[in-house]
């Protein structure tokens, strides 16, 4: 697993925004939402939403589908951080998934 792919989104956001030298109040702006509510996304005090991933997607020329799993496996990944079996119960949910796909078809 690359480091990219273990920051949090939050984090990925940020190094996005820095490496091309754009102030938290450039991307807010571009994105319709407070500076404020962009630096608590960014510090991962704040869920984004469909939108807000959508417009970061576009500003960065980015997959929308590879933002949308940094951003799922996060909260995934917060969630089972409380559990006291968070890898069972990922690897649990995995198969059902897998069961759940194939079953679909």
């Amino acid at each position: 697993m690359s480091t990219v792919e273990k920051i949090s989104f939050g984090e990925y956001i940020r190094t996005l925004r820095e490496n091309v030298n754009l102030p938290l109040r450039k991307i807010a702006a571009a994105l319709d939402i407070d500076t404020s509510t962009l630096s608590k996304i960014e510090k991962n005090e704040r869920n984004a939403n469909e939108q807000i991933i959508e417009g970061i997607s576009k500003i960065f020329n980015i997959d929308k589908a590879e933002l949308k799993i940094k951003y799922l496996s996060d909260k995934i990944t917060y969630q089972l951080l409380e559990e006291e079996n968070g890898i069972e119960i990922l690897k649990v949910a995995e198969e059902k998934i897998k069961y759940l796909t194939k079953n679909s078809k």
